[in-house]
């Protein structure tokens, strides 16, 4: 069924980046979601695997001694949906992933594998965007920190910035980040199960202490270009200003001067400009109502 060369199977971070380096044409596999359908379609066909499955050290959401939510490549989507850590402190995460696909594959797949996988429509991936997310690698000279934002680096292909050796072993999400701060993320598709964003559109806030101000407001896509981006023109405008209707409304359309998707058989460009902006304001409203604040 599967047109495999060879299958390595690897029991710790240090074995896999050996044989990472001893094969470095070889694909990672991890839970298989995306891998074993690309090579049943025949794109991967004849190719090498390393399967990271046994590495039980790149599991579970912890929180680290700077007090960062560290979650482990090899967490499932139902396992950060649930985890208690992502519940408290980023439920918005857990929201997020439990879009993607049904609940075999959100059992199965995890969250390495879908930002690896490198594609704009990730559920993950806007909202890892949004919180200001660290990548971290680990290779032959150790670990290595890369912000989100610096880890894709162009469409079309799974093209990410990864060293040679180097496999991802983690997801941080800073304290500074998810620190008194709300969020919010809204899936656009044909479908409400089993199915790719059309566009997805992830926001969170953290308000004044008498919750009419926005001290900080964040937002990010998938699906409204060649990568998952931020809208800095939205954030700017935003931050430090009064909660009202009319400036939430303005927050919405500024996310013009930033976002450029694609005509696609989905959806065509038009469509998804327009929906990005009803996107951007529902999910603020709906941000600032989690924060305690009201519009």
């Amino acid at each position: 069924m599967y047109d495999m060369k060879a299958l390595y199977e690897a029991y710790s971070v240090e074995e896999a980046v050996r044989l990472r380096l001893e094969h470095p044409e070889a694909q990672i596999i991890a839970g298989g979601t995306d891998v074993l359908v690309q090579m049943r379609e025949g794109r991967r066909a004849g190719k090498e695997l390393i399967s990271i499955q046994k590495i039980s050290s790149m599991r579970g959401v912890t929180i680290d001694e700077q007090e960062n939510i560290r979650i482990g490549s090899l967490t499932t989507f139902s396992h950060i949906t649930h985890d208690p850590i992502i519940v408290e402190k980023i439920n918005v995460l857990g929201e997020a992933v439990d879009m993607v696909g049904g609940p075999q594959i959100r059992n199965a797949g995890t969250i390495g594998g879908n930002t690896c996988n490198g594609v704009t429509s990730a559920d993950s991936a806007s909202t890892l965007f949004a919180w200001d997310a660290i990548i971290e690698l680990t290779g032959k000279n150790g670990k290595r920190y890369l912000p989100i934002k610096d880890f894709y680096i162009k469409a079309g292909t799974v093209d990410i910035n990864v060293a040679e050796g180097e496999i991802q072993t983690a997801i941080l999400i800073p304290k500074a980040s998810y620190e008194n701060t709300k969020g919010c993320y809204l899936k656009y598709g044909m479908r409400n199960a089993m199915e790719i964003a059309t566009t997805g559109c992830s926001v969170n806030c953290r308000l004044s202490a008498d919750k009419k101000t926005f001290d900080r407001v964040r937002i990010a896509y998938g699906v409204a270009g060649p990568v998952p981006m931020r809208a800095p023109a939205a954030e700017e405008f935003i931050g430090g200003k009064p909660i009202t209707m009319e400036n939430i409304e303005e927050f919405s359309r500024k996310v013009l001067e930033n976002i450029n998707p694609r005509d696609s058989w989905r959806a065509s460009k038009a469509f998804r400009l327009h929906i990005a902006v009803e996107m951007a304001k529902r999910c603020l409203i709906e941000s600032v109502k989690r924060c305690g604040g009201d519009v």
